[in-house]
């Protein structure tokens, strides 16, 4: 019997996978047998090195992903590189924190633009790609814990990733029975640049691991498991789940 979680010959594409979360699932695939493409603003040396070391092909694509204007030139460029495309994980983002009452409308548009609005555009892109090749494939998006609660200080935060969750149901419900699964990730609360201010203000951190039954803050690798899963064939009939990678912290 074969193995269903094998990547073998499969080419991911992975954005903001320079660091943090988007380093640790691009070093799963690749551990799982798939070529990456790195799409990001900097080179991703360290996850090139970890990547190739684990047997796997690299490739980087230079883009900015806060505007959709890159998107064709991105699939283009992937398909250059090795064929075709098999895997999206939607990854880049980013965050700004300040009250409701003071939020500005540019720490609006920047987060929804990077957050949600390329995402969507990306996944059209890579889904007709898909078509193209009449193979499939897999997109899988990165949401968070405030896909499922509010949060404080960070509403474009949240409303982009309340808005990952809604848009994966939606493309599930029009691409499942064109055979691309669309799905989502929520990691918790990891330890990644985003999360550098909370670990550093000792009475949230204190708050935050008070809330995680695990009683530790994620590390990039915790999020492999679910990413090779929802990427492989052994996850072929799942389609638009959020799956939380929480330490628990939504069972509390």
């Amino acid at each position: 019997m074969s193995n269903p979680f094998d990547l073998s010959g499969k080419v991911a594409l992975v954005t903001g996978a320079n660091t943090g979360i988007g380093q640790g699932i691009a070093l799963a695939l690749a551990q799982a047998g798939a070529s990456i493409v790195a799409v990001g603003r900097s080179t991703p040396t360290d996850t090139q090195s970890a990547v190739e070391a684990a047997g796997a092909k690299f490739a980087f694509v230079s883009a900015d992903l806060g505007t959709g204007a890159p998107v064709a030139e991105i699939v283009e460029k992937v398909a250059a590189a090795f064929g075709r495309i098999d895997i999206l994980v939607n990854n880049a983002g980013t965050i700004r924190r300040a009250d409701a009452l003071e939020f500005s409308e540019t720490d609006w548009d920047d987060v929804l633009d990077v957050n949600l609005k390329t995402p969507f555009f990306l996944a059209q892109a890579v889904a007709k790609k898909f078509i193209a090749q009449g193979s499939g494939g897999k997109i899988i998006n990165i949401a968070s814990m405030l896909s499922f609660q509010g949060g404080i200080r960070v509403v474009s935060y949240t409303a982009s990733k309340s808005g990952i969750a809604g848009v994966t149901k939606l493309l599930a419900n029009e691409w499942a029975a064109k055979g691309i699964n669309v799905n989502a990730i929520a990691p918790g609360y990891f330890a990644t640049n985003n999360t550098e201010a909370l670990r550093a203000d000792e009475n949230r951190n204190r708050d935050i691991l008070a809330r995680i039954p695990a009683a530790r803050w994620g590390s990039p690798s915790d999020l492999g498991g679910a990413a090779v899963f929802l990427a492989s064939a052994a996850a072929d009939y799942v389609h638009g789940i959020t799956l939380p990678v929480d330490g628990g912290w939504l069972a509390r």
